[in-house]
């Protein structure tokens, strides 16, 4: 069964940095898609980044230029670099990766495999 658990949330002020990362265990075959996801109090949960087996990318609007999604294959581990944060971020980080994509993005829960979140806090 596969396991993915998220680290390096935390706290830091507008204008700061955190990276994320994301450990998967217990498969064989590298996902065809990993991605972050993100769930702000009273919100919906939202796309954040993606990315794909070829390495293929796509970013929501409103990180791009300032996020970075990565991933080491040998390491079964997905990154998340979070620059020039805003109050904005502010919200509970969750990984994905799933072997039959939809749309290029993976698929809800039980279809996929989901992690239980790390929180980030960005004070202004």
């Amino acid at each position: 069964q596969v396991q993915l658990v998220e680290s390096g949330g935390g706290s830091v002020q507008s204008g700061g940095s955190l990276r994320l990362s994301c450990a998967a265990y217990g498969y064989s075959y590298t996902p065809a898609c990993m991605a972050w996801f993100r769930q702000a109090p009273g919100k919906e949960r939202e796309r954040v980044a993606c990315i794909r087996w070829d390495g293929d990318t796509t970013y929501t609007d409103s990180v791009k230029g300032r996020f970075t999604i990565s991933r080491d294959n040998p390491k079964h581990t997905l990154y998340l670099q979070m620059d020039s944060l805003k109050p904005a971020d502010a919200a509970m980080y969750v990984c994905a990766a799933d072997w039959n994509c939809d749309g290029g993005w993976p698929r809800q829960p039980p279809s996929a495999s989901w992690g239980q979140g790390t929180q980030v806090t960005v004070s202004s």
